[in-house]
């Protein structure tokens, strides 16, 4: 399962980062996404379609920080050249290009770069 390899991945190279993965809103034995609790009590949800074609990748920092963070490829946003992949960076309408990949390993290792840049940020007390 896909969820599966991927928090192995989190849980092994982002340990500095990721504290535990949970498999989330489970139809029959197929979980709905990926839950990564981070080590500041944020989480990253990751959601993939069975066919791993479209994607959302959310940080949710609302309670922390008043803060998203979410790379997607949902078809809103036609004039970015990226389009339909784009990143919503800080908030809903705070929104920019993505390259993120399209291999979901190399794209959550993407992901997990810019939340432990982030935090690193956030530690020095620089947003």
């Amino acid at each position: 399962m896909i969820y599966d390899d991927l928090a192995a991945i989190a849980l092994a190279e982002f340990a500095d980062i990721v504290q535990r993965a949970e498999m989330l809103g489970r139809r029959a034995a197929t979980p709905l996404k990926l839950r990564l609790y981070l080590r500041d009590a944020t989480f990253l949800d990751v959601w993939l379609n069975p066919a791993a074609t479209d994607y959302a990748y959310h940080w949710e920092q609302r309670a922390k920080r008043g803060l998203i963070h979410r790379f997607d490829n949902a078809p809103d946003f036609p004039h970015l050249s990226t389009f339909p992949q784009h990143l919503h960076n800080g908030a809903e309408n705070i929104v920019e290009t993505s390259h993120l990949s399209t291999d979901p390993a190399e794209a959550l290792r993407t992901v997990l770069d810019f939340v432990r840049q982030k935090l690193a940020d956030y530690d020095r007390g620089t947003p």
